[in-house]
């Protein structure tokens, strides 16, 4: 006899799937398999274009720094990756100026990051690797660009409401 498969959605934790609101129980898991598939995705990648011993976090200030050319603060940085806690930029940051990818200056009262030459070849390597391995497989996976999108504009929103839920249990 063969065995039967459980009915319903695919989760981690079947007693908050339980609720009313089975869905983000199984939006969860995926969130869950996806953010530590994309960290290990993000080490190895900046290992392979040069920047071994990078940290999820060290990888994506890295790109955030880059992006536009145009040094960006301390604050900001936190505000665009959504991290709370700023010592974890101040550390991070202090280890890529360490590395040789960024550089700070003083600009008034503030500290503002840029990439240096070798952030940029990092950066640059990065991106090759990236086109060849990463979207060469997710466009024979078949994901239309448009639903790529309206998932990434969905996790955005949600993801309000998660830092919106976090404040309010914070006071509980």
């Amino acid at each position: 006899m063969k065995p039967t498969l459980p009915l319903g959605p695919i989760v981690s934790s079947a007693h908050l799937a339980a609720g009313e609101l089975p869905a983000l129980s199984e939006f969860e898991f995926g969130m869950i398999m996806v953010s530590h598939a994309f960290h290990r995705w993000t080490v190895r990648c900046a290992a392979a274009a040069g920047a071994p011993g990078l940290s999820p976090l060290e990888n994506m200030i890295l790109h955030t720094v880059y992006h536009r050319g145009r040094p960006k603060r301390m604050a900001d940085i936190a505000l665009v990756l959504n991290v709370e806690d700023t010592h974890l930029i101040t550390y991070a940051v202090k280890k890529l100026e360490t590395a040789g990818l960024v550089k700070g200056e003083k600009i008034g009262k503030e500290k503002a990051i840029s990439v240096t030459k070798k952030g940029a070849e990092v950066v640059t390597r990065y991106h090759e690797i990236r086109e060849a391995l990463l979207i060469q497989g997710v466009k024979a996976f078949g994901t239309e660009p448009a639903i790529l999108s309206r998932i990434a504009t969905e996790m955005r929103a949600l993801s309000g409401l998660y830092d919106q839920a976090a404040r309010a249990a914070a006071s509980l």
